[in-house]
């Protein structure tokens, strides 16, 4: 990468650091292929009335819209997507013993497939890989119920015959309180909060932000587009993820190539 005085200075609070907690949004899986929301060509920026179909009780109430959502769902492009240069570096800071946790906002799956030790990684907003039945909480490998589809196109869960969905966090369903309360502890216990790709606008996550600048650790925020935490940071780079993100990790001792794969 060109000289940046910004990554320089990112990159010494980096390596200066022993806990890193890590946040990651939609814009460090857009190099695998998977499209974030609200960037340009997002998602919801493109298509504003796809963000109905993401409405908990319009897929309750509507079999029309779970149908549309499932073949949306077999469509995902997380199914043949890859990890990129991003999801590795994080990776090896998880080697390198540097990284208390990464919370990721993303449904993907693609920090686990980088490598990234699970029991480290803390998915907010859930996973498209796993499916639940919203009657009586019976998890299911999204696999399994994405075959069905041709038979039956609003699949229902086959212990009870209630209604399935993805195991993700739909508009108007609250948050796994566990996993927010392992979100913020681990906030609460870094020394430096790595905002990667995120826009920074969905709360609660995005508070976490406030939180861990409160517990004074170093806020450093990646991202293409500004954000509202971008005052409160102690960085911002606008570089792209896929050559920032390993570059800043390179920094840190003990790490091994990040981001070579």
């Amino acid at each position: 990468m060109p000289e940046n005085s910004n990554l320089d200075a990112a990159a010494e609070i980096l390596a200066g650091s022993d806990r890193v907690t890590v946040l990651t949004g939609a814009g460090i899986s857009t190099d695998s292929g998977i499209p974030d929301f609200r960037g340009p060509q997002g998602v919801w920026t493109t298509n504003p009335g796809a963000a109905a179909m993401f409405d908990l009780d319009t897929y309750m109430s509507d079999a029309e819209v779970r149908r549309e959502v499932w073949q949306m769902r077999r469509a995902h492009p997380a199914w043949t997507a890859e990890a990129n240069d991003a999801h590795r570096a994080c990776t090896e800071l998880d080697r390198a013993g540097r990284l208390r946790a990464l919370i990721t906002q993303n449904v993907d799956g693609l920090h686990q497939a980088a490598g990234t030790d699970p029991e480290h990684v803390i998915e907010v907003h859930g996973t498209v890989l796993w499916v639940v039945c919203m009657a009586c909480g019976l998890r299911t490998r999204a696999p399994e119920v994405l075959a069905r589809l041709d038979d039956d196109p609003d699949p229902r869960c086959l212990e009870c015959g209630g209604i399935q969905k993805s195991d993700t966090i739909s508009f108007g369903q609250q948050l796994k309180p566990e996993v927010l309360d392992a979100a913020v502890e681990a906030t609460r216990d870094c020394d430096v909060f790595l905002a990667v790709g995120t826009s920074l606008a969905v709360h609660p996550v995005a508070g976490l932000c406030d939180l861990a600048v409160e517990r004074g650790a170093s806020l450093i925020i990646v991202n293409a587009e500004p954000t509202p935490y971008d005052a409160a940071a102690d960085v911002v780079l606008d570089d792209p993820i896929a050559q920032v993100v390993p570059a800043l990790v390179e920094a840190v001792p003990g790490v091994k190539g990040a981001g070579a794969g």
